[in-house]
């Protein structure tokens, strides 16, 4: 077992690991595929960086994502006041993602393709409309396109989708602190009042109808679930999109190669989306996960009493083992089983209309902007300092 001797601190291998941390994960997943390390925010965890170790501890029942589990170390941190589905285990956690993983089945993301290339076509068009032909990709489209979708999806007004950028960007791509303690607890507060107005007047939206599902039926949510269930909605129905957006757009613009064989045969977008979800995938781990007794993963035994254990999604898709040539984008790859949306009962029931956003969007920006290069030096982007997160604060980008 690893001793505290070994513990790597992320924090202290400065700018150049925020901006790439695939060496620094390549050397020392070629030690062994599972390392004690020091987090940013001073936390320290396990951290699971081989593809094999990574998709079986994904579905290891031993690893709790209920933080009741979390140990002494933890204690100083304060988990989000409204547990979630991915903040629960079984049974618990089943009954949740019944109420609502419909919403989100193929089918039902097929019925929301035609209002998807409505939004996506509609920003492109404000793309084209830049005097200076230059753009941000992050705030001018990226953004506002998962978040326009997912906001009409559950009901939440378009005028607040700026304020709740703000939160969630605090909340899911800071380093901890007061900052996004505020911010969390100002979202919590904005998605109760959201919830109570829906009671009055429920509207279209899957959280109007979880509301009026709530007066109707005992297994409904409560309204603790209902804030909690609102607030992972529309964070990951949106943060994740938008960093998958710009760092797939941003792999691709940097392989001009592969941008214009994909121009030239539109047969490849699919495949293209996939690569870009194992080369450049939005998360850098899972969410927390607690052991509940020792665990062995690779060569290490990891020990019980709530330990915390991070799951690196994306470094476990860098992973020569299982990816030859991991830092190779290429969108003709096999790429299949790639762990971009986890694996096991927790893995992403958004991952459909993901796929959907990403897809539209990339084609129209592919047909719709033939002269679409980068328009800053790729060492000078600024990316957010999370381990669990990974995206960027702007993508500067020349239209035409």
């Amino acid at each position: 077992m690893a001793t505290e001797v070994d513990t790597v601190d992320l924090a202290a291998l400065g700018p150049d690991f925020v901006r790439d941390p695939h060496p620094v994960y390549a050397r020392l997943r070629a030690q062994r595929p599972v390392h004690r390390v020091r987090l940013p925010d001073g936390f320290t965890a396990w951290l699971v960086l081989g593809y094999e170790e990574a998709r079986a501890a994904l579905g290891d029942p031993r690893l709790s994502n209920d933080w009741r589990n979390a140990g002494p170390e933890m204690e100083a941190f304060d988990p989000p006041p409204t547990p979630h589905m991915l903040m629960s285990d079984p049974p618990r956690h089943t009954r949740l993602r019944r109420l609502v993983a419909k919403e989100f089945s193929p089918r039902r993301v097929r019925e929301l393709g035609p209002r998807v290339r409505e939004i996506t076509h509609e920003l492109v068009d404000g793309l084209l409309t830049h005097a200076d032909g230059r753009a941000d990709l992050v705030e001018d489209f990226a953004f506002p396109l998962p978040a326009a979708v997912i906001g009409e999806l559950l009901g939440v007004p378009a005028a607040d989708r700026d304020r709740f950028r703000h939160w969630s960007t605090q909340v899911t791509k800071g380093l901890g602190g007061g900052g996004a303690e505020t911010a969390m607890g100002e979202l919590v507060g904005y998605l109760s009042g959201l919830l109570e107005a829906l009671r009055t007047d429920p509207g279209p939206g899957l959280l109007g109808a979880l509301v009026h599902r709530q007066a109707e039926d005992d297994d409904a949510l409560s309204v603790e679930e209902l804030v909690g269930m609102a607030l992972l909605l529309l964070i990951a129905g949106h943060e994740t999109t938008t960093g998958l957006i710009a760092n797939g757009m941003l792999a691709l613009l940097q392989h001009r190669d592969q941008l214009d064989d994909l121009r030239a045969d539109m047969s490849l977008l699919d495949g293209a989306v996939e690569e870009m979800l194992r080369h450049s995938g939005p998360t850098g781990t899972s969410l927390h996960r607690f052991t509940t007794e020792p665990v062995e993963i690779g060569d290490t035994v990891i020990p019980g009493g709530g330990e915390l254990v991070l799951i690196g999604n994306t470094p476990a898709n860098h992973d020569p083992a299982r990816f030859p040539y991991p830092e190779r984008f290429d969108i003709r790859r096999a790429c299949g089983g790639h762990l971009a949306f986890g694996h096991g009962i927790h893995m992403c029931f958004g991952a459909p209309l993901a796929r959907l956003e990403v897809a539209t969007a990339v084609r129209a920006l592919v047909e719709r902007c033939p002269g679409l290069a980068l328009d800053a030096d790729p060492a000078t982007l600024v990316w957010h300092p999370s381990v669990m997160m990974r995206g960027l604060d702007r993508l500067p980008v020349r239209i035409r």
